[in-house]
């Protein structure tokens, strides 16, 4: 992995939040501008918006934007910034009666949006969604005792752990997300180890999985599916093929020091700072697991 020219990449093609992220995870960052630009998309009812979710562009708060609320906030720790409470206080006011949140509220501008977001049902509980949300949310709830506490989280991860048990063979991304998600309450949810077990065994050994529906080659990798080394589900994984593909994830990136996106954006700033956005994740996982 080449730092300085990721760094290069990000000067040139990446939006404000992603190159401050960057520079936290580099250790040359500060974590109340990174705070700050992370509020540039938030909404007064507490919500997140505008484009944070990039193939979602409308300015309304949505669930999907708030999984990358929460995944910054696990970056930054908790803060002064007040977002968030805010943030679980508007989770809790579109949490449907089950405990879950819908894929997608209606969108209001659909400009940009990639076409799986627009007309997409509003009025149903979506495992994709809540189990994406709420494993960002016990992510930043490790460092911000604001979200541990909050009777939202509870609720929504309840919801997750029934109908994890309740589906029998999940799509590419609801597998990637409840993996996700079980691996992080596992050690504060003595049920989710189980369905950790028995989803575990659905990954094949190089963790190629398609994704129905999507361009050319698309799949989820093993890395998509375990990022944080050290975690309960990478005890079930094979280490050499985990190896291996942090030797394919280190191998994409390109020439002008950014990573790769494999799916399709529905506008050209959404492929664009999806590169932004593609290359801190690639560089968080690699560090991580000391390839630097």
């Amino acid at each position: 992995m080449d730092l300085t020219a990721a760094t290069a990449f990000l000067a040139g093609h990446a939006r404000q939040l992603d190159r401050l992220r960057f520079e936290l995870l580099t250790g040359a960052g500060n974590r109340t501008a990174t705070l700050a630009a992370l509020a540039g998309y938030r909404n007064p009812d507490g919500g997140f918006g505008w484009g944070l979710e990039p193939d979602l562009r409308s300015p309304e708060s949505q669930p999907p934007a708030a999984l990358h609320a929460f995944e910054v906030l696990a970056e930054t720790g908790a803060g002064d910034a007040g977002l968030a409470g805010p943030l679980c206080d508007w989770l809790a006011s579109v949490t449907l009666p089950d405990g879950g949140v819908p894929f997608v509220l209606p969108v209001t501008v659909p400009g940009g949006t990639s076409h799986w977001w627009i007309g997409a049902d509003s009025t149903t509980s979506s495992l994709q969604i809540s189990s994406a949300v709420a494993g960002q949310a016990h992510r930043a709830a490790r460092l911000d005792p604001v979200v541990a506490a909050h009777p939202w989280l509870e609720r929504i991860t309840d919801f997750c752990l029934r109908t994890i048990a309740a589906t029998e063979r999940p799509s590419a991304h609801e597998l990637m997300f409840s993996l996700i998600f079980l691996d992080a309450v596992h050690d504060t949810r003595p049920e989710a180890a189980a369905q950790l077990e028995r989803l575990g065994a659905l990954v094949p050994s190089d963790g190629g999985i398609p994704v129905q529906g999507g361009i050319e080659g698309e799949a989820m990798h093993l890395l998509d599916l375990s990022p944080e080394p050290g975690r309960p589900l990478r005890a079930l994984l094979d280490p050499a093929a985990v190896e291996r593909d942090l030797d394919r994830l280190a191998a994409l990136q390109q020439d002008d020091g950014g990573w790769i996106v494999d799916f399709d954006s529905s506008s050209a700033a959404g492929a664009l700072e999806w590169r932004g956005y593609r290359t801190v994740w690639a560089a968080r996982i690699l560090l991580a697991h000391g390839r630097d």
